[in-house]
């Protein structure tokens, strides 16, 4: 049985890694688009116009993505439940053998094994949902669940996309430019920590992991922009 504390620290952590998701991806791409078009364009306005469209796109896509992944999960799961139903009815025997083997392999043996497997193939749907987690590694995804997990995608992309360019509006584009790459390494290098601390890992290792990251998406934006700039 699946207590309500663990349901609510499950929904948190999937809560924190789409918010991570967007964040980050948001923040990364956005600060590559700017520096190239910076590189290229050496104009305020367009680096502004290019991290705003930008922004915008991103955030849009990423939530559609985590939408559309959320629906196929769910579909799958859906199909999957329907396959080891329509096999619970047909080839009882060869599942009831399936559960055997999946408590065998928890170390249950003898007489209580046989216990298991006869109290479970007894209740149809206690079998069926103990198949599908326990075999097929699959949960069922909530409807509610899709809708929100696209808009906490969509929302931390775009928050996470106004880090690098709020410089721009305020500064000379040479100054924004390095306070853009100051700002967005300190944001990814906190982002890092705080996922560590909250999950396993190194904090520290954890932050200039991203911040390599970030870093190595700003280097490719820039040379692209350069490469392709006006002269």
């Amino acid at each position: 049985m699946v207590h309500r504390g663990e349901i609510s620290r499950k929904s948190a952590g999937d809560t924190l890694s789409d918010i991570i998701l967007g964040g980050q991806d948001g923040l990364v791409n956005v600060l590559g688009v700017l520096l190239g078009v910076a590189a290229a364009s050496n104009n305020e306005r367009i680096v502004i116009a290019g991290g705003l469209a930008a922004t915008f796109a991103e955030s849009i896509s990423m939530a559609a993505v985590a939408l559309t992944s959320k629906m196929a999960e769910r579909d799958n799961f859906i199909a999957e439940l329907e396959r080891e139903r329509k096999e619970m009815q047909e080839m009882p025997e060869k599942e009831a053998e399936e559960i055997r083997s999946v408590y065998k392999g928890k170390g249950f043996e003898g007489k209580i094994l046989d216990e298991i497997v006869e109290h479970i193939t007894k209740h149809q749907e206690l079998q069926l949902d103990l198949m599908m987690k326990e075999e097929l590694g699959l949960k069922k995804v909530e409807q509610k669940e899709i809708y929100r997990g696209g808009f906490i995608v969509g929302l931390s992309a775009l928050v996470g996309s106004f880090v690098p360019i709020t410089p721009y509006f305020f500064l000379p584009l040479k100054t924004a430019l390095i306070v853009t790459l100051v700002i967005s390494a300190i944001a990814l290098f906190l982002v890092g920590m705080y996922k560590a601390k909250l999950t396993v890992g190194k904090p520290y290792k954890s932050g200039f992991q991203m911040v390599i990251i970030g870093m190595g998406a700003a280097i490719a934006g820039y040379l692209i922009g350069k490469l392709f700039g006006a002269a």
